[in-house]
């Protein structure tokens, strides 16, 4: 099995993602620019949402979902 393995720093930079205004209006709103430039731009680009993919196993755009 190859699974990635997820360090603090990668922990650290999905927090940091969490706090993000921007990639948080996207998640809350799912519209937008914000949405719109989350989705397109900054999610290929930022490392922070690299690693909040990573560490939550969903793309910074996506809702967040209730358990």
């Amino acid at each position: 099995m190859n699974a990635a393995t997820i360090t603090q720093k990668d922990r650290d930079l999905a927090k940091k993602c969490m706090e993000c205004p921007v990639c948080k209006s996207a998640r809350k709103n799912q519209k937008g620019f914000f949405y719109w430039f989350v989705k397109k731009i900054e999610g290929g680009a930022c490392p922070y949402c690299k690693a909040y993919e990573k560490v939550y196993g969903r793309k910074a755009h996506e809702p967040v979902t209730a358990w």
